[in-house]
């Protein structure tokens, strides 16, 4: 942006393309899509399922890796209720990144 002084300014698009209308201006019905803020509680602390939307709590670990992006050795991990265990394995397993599916410690799955 260049502002020499004389109160009017250009703008040059060199972040990528300009939104259609002037800068600064007020687009009435458009909000920005922001996701809900969350007040944490002390109950919080409870592990709970990774899939989108789901608050029931963990019972397994989906482990996994992107060859392209981690070393050999590193596991990233997903939490997993029994709902939502077979999903989010087929969502890793088909792009090739799933590598294991163990019981969450503590979880009522875990045989004693």
């Amino acid at each position: 942006m260049d502002n020499k002084g004389s109160g009017a300014c250009t703008i040059h698009p060199v972040a990528g393309r300009l939104p259609p209308w002037p800068p600064g201006a007020k687009t009435p019905g458009v909000r920005p899509r922001l996701a809900p803020v969350t007040t944490p509680h002390p109950d919080d602390d409870a592990l709970v399922c990774s899939a989108r939307g789901c608050r029931a709590p963990a019972e397994f670990q989906l482990r996994w890796q992107n060859p392209r992006l981690h070393t050999p050795d590193r596991r990233k991990i997903w939490l997993a209720c029994p709902t939502h265990r077979t999903s989010l394995g087929d969502f890793l397993d088909a792009r090739g990144f799933l590598r294991e599916v163990v019981p969450l410690p503590g979880s009522p799955t875990l045989e004693s």
